[in-house]
């Protein structure tokens, strides 16, 4: 088999023609590839929503939940056999919304597990409600006077709730993120990388050209992910300039380093045939 043609998949993905997606999609092909990955080795969990597809057009091991539900599949994906790469991805409708308890509390745990966020400012799938991260004034369906909440800071509280490497991708700059998923799979801990999606069906007002105009590279301003502080003040700067890069990164214990039950191997591969749980039963009789 061609290496590019690794993980492709049969069907075609029914995203809107010129979708941010397609770029992530083709991001992650990159980094996967990158890291001489192979199919089998890959765990891809998502939620609901558009971004929520991606199980279907990645050449993996999938799994499509319910909707803000991708991290507590990723994470017993990962108890269970935390040998294997474990991915998590969504939308910001979805990961910031229902799923945001999840959110604050993977960041704290520190999986060895990656989260991926398609962020758009919208709930795309349902025609383009305002999502968390969506503008104060956003006119919508659901908003028709607009919206009178701001925007979520999801790499602030990211930072605030203990995740081990934060960064920013754009998916107008299919290179760039490609090597921020690969640091971030490659990262030991819970690695969160939000990605700033094009909407062009429902959010149109930030489209590539307005993206390309305002994004800069973290990396080339001589910013310190070392720097706790720092990465918080660049993930809640207001200026023109959308700063995308590697925020944060800190080596800590991850949850599986921790957790006694791991130290044989993966749960998945424990023999279990001989456990007698029927004291434990008669508990609940």
């Amino acid at each position: 088999m061609d290496d590019r043609a690794k993980f492709k998949t049969e069907g075609k993905p029914t995203w809107c023609p010129g979708c941010g997606n397609y770029g992530i999609q083709a991001a992650l092909k990159k980094a996967l590839l990158a890291l001489d990955l192979e199919p089998h080795r890959v765990l891809l969990s998502s939620g609901i929503g558009c971004a929520g597809k991606m199980p279907h057009w990645v050449r993996v091991n999938g799994f499509h939940g319910l909707h803000g539900r991708a991290l507590p599949a990723a994470s017993g994906m990962k108890l269970a056999a935390h040998d294997l790469v474990v991915i998590a991805e969504g939308g910001d409708g979805d990961g910031y919304c229902e799923g945001m308890g999840h959110f604050v509390h993977a960041c704290r745990r520190n999986q060895n597990l990656t989260y991926i966020v398609h962020d758009n400012g919208v709930f795309g799938l349902t025609t383009g409600q305002a999502s968390p991260t969506g503008d104060r004034g956003f006119v919508s369906p659901a908003t028709p006077f607009g919206a009178i909440e701001g925007p979520l800071r999801p790499l602030a509280l990211a930072l605030a709730a203990g995740a081990t490497f934060v960064a920013r991708g754009y998916s107008g700059d299919v290179e760039h993120l490609a090597g921020l998923l690969r640091q971030g799979i490659r990262h030991r801990g819970f690695a969160f990388i939000d990605v700033l999606q094009v909407c062009v069906s429902f959010n149109p007002s930030k489209s590539y050209a307005w993206y390309r105009e305002r994004v800069a590279k973290l990396e080339e301003s001589g910013h310190d992910a070392a720097d706790l502080r720092g990465a918080l003040a660049a993930a809640l700067r207001e200026e023109d300039r959308i700063p995308i890069g590697v925020f944060y990164r800190a080596e800590r214990p991850t949850a599986e380093d921790q957790l006694p039950a791991l130290a044989k191997g993966p749960l998945a591969g424990h023999d279990v045939s001989n456990v007698d749980v029927s004291a434990w039963m008669e508990e609940f009789v």
